[in-house]
Order: C-alpha cells, then structure tokens, then sequence
C-alpha cells in the first residue's frame, strides 16, 4: 500500500464489539465509517428492493446474497469521502467477498492496509447480543446486564416499550455464530497470510482498553 492512506477492514464475530471501535477508529482518524449492516437495516426500514432481498436472510441470522453486498460496497468506496480511506465494517465476510473486495480496490489502483480482529470468546458473545434492546420509538439501545434501562422493559428518554431485535434472541445468535465459524473465520487466515492483520483481544478489557491497543496497531497517521 503506498503512502500512509488508512483502508482499514474491522473483523470479529457477531457481539465483538465492533460498532463501537468503529465509531472511535472513524473519529481518531477521519474515516468514513462504511457499515453494511447499518445500510441492510436502513434498506429493510424503507421497505426498498434491496431491503427486502436482505431482510429474510438477516431474520434467520444468515449472510445477505454476496451480489446485493459487493453491489453496495462498490457503489460506496466510489463516494467522494471514501477516496482518501474508509473503514469496512461487516464487509467482506467470505473469501468470495475479499477477493472481490481485493479486484475493485486494485481496479482504483488501491488495497487493504490494515486488518483488525476484535477476539472474544463464544460465550461472551452470547451473553452480549441476548441481552440487547431497543426503544420502539427513539431507538435507544440498552443492555439488561451492562446497561439497563431505570425502569424495566421501558425506556429511560420516552418511557415507551423496550423490545429484542429478531436476530438477537439466543436461538438465532448461535445460528449466526456458526456462520460466522464456518464462512467468517478463514478471513483470519487470509488476511494474515497477505500481511495485514492484527488481532486485537476484546475480552476482559474496558473500550477505552481495546481502543488504545487499536490506537497502537494502527500508529499516528
């Protein structure tokens, strides 16, 4: 990768704690933060074709078509703010997905400088994502054991009703833990053959821990 430009892929299972140091690594370092689960959820809101074609497969805690994904991601990386670095976050989660990701940065003569794994055990994951929940009409988010609301099952800014998202219940997260395994984790070993990866421990640490030692990796750019 020529000169210092970050393009920076965030790794990690399903409750790793992604949205969180993407939000920091963004901040610290100017980047767009480029999600496709925020942008499948927004296209399942606005009821588009797009959304509809990802929903069932989000529902069931499966990955969305690699077309409807690489689509999107191209369209994205070509947007005026992301020409000068991004950050990748749920994307690529297979090889098919890196591979293509790898010919349409070389097409713009640019590649992945930085790989980061967020690693926590499985059944740390669990407990983070079962115990998720969302205001039905502000969108706060809580936790029942790291973050509950005052009141239980309302929330704390409009006292309205508290609710799980479908791919949170316990059933549906071991679901989308075992395609994380069997699709997800050979990026692992992709990656770090290519040179560019770090793995980051993400258990037993505060935030503010896991962002120094990510702060660290990526150096002061």
């Amino acid at each position: 990768m020529a000169g210092s430009q970050l393009n920076v892929i965030l790794l990690g299972a399903p409750g790793a704690g992604k949205g969180t140091q993407a939000a920091r690594i963004c901040a610290r370092f100017g980047l767009p933060h480029i999600s496709t689960g925020d942008m499948f959820r927004a296209a399942v809101a606005q009821g588009t074709m797009m959304g509809l074609a990802a929903r069932k497969s989000m529902d069931a805690g499966a990955l969305v078509p690699d077309e409807v994904v690489i689509g999107i991601v191209r369209d994205r990386l070509a947007e005026p703010d992301a020409l000068e670095g991004f950050l990748l976050d749920g994307f690529p989660r297979t090889i098919e997905q890196a591979a293509s990701l790898d010919a349409m940065l070389a097409e713009a003569g640019r590649g992945v400088s930085d790989v980061l794994l967020l690693d926590v055990p499985e059944g740390e994951l669990v407990g983070r994502l079962a115990g998720r929940r969302l205001c039905r009409s502000c969108g706060k988010g809580y936790h029942i054991h790291f973050e509950p609301p005052h009141t239980e099952g309302a929330c704390d800014v409009c006292d309205d009703e508290l609710y799980q998202r479908d791919d949170d219940n316990e059933t549906t997260v071991r679901k989308r833990l075992d395609v994380y395994r069997l699709q997800t984790e050979p990026l692992v070993d992709y990656y770090d053959r290519l040179g560019v990866l770090e793995t980051i421990v993400g258990s037993g640490m505060s935030p503010d821990e896991v962002f120094d030692a990510i702060e660290k990796s990526l150096g002061d750019r």
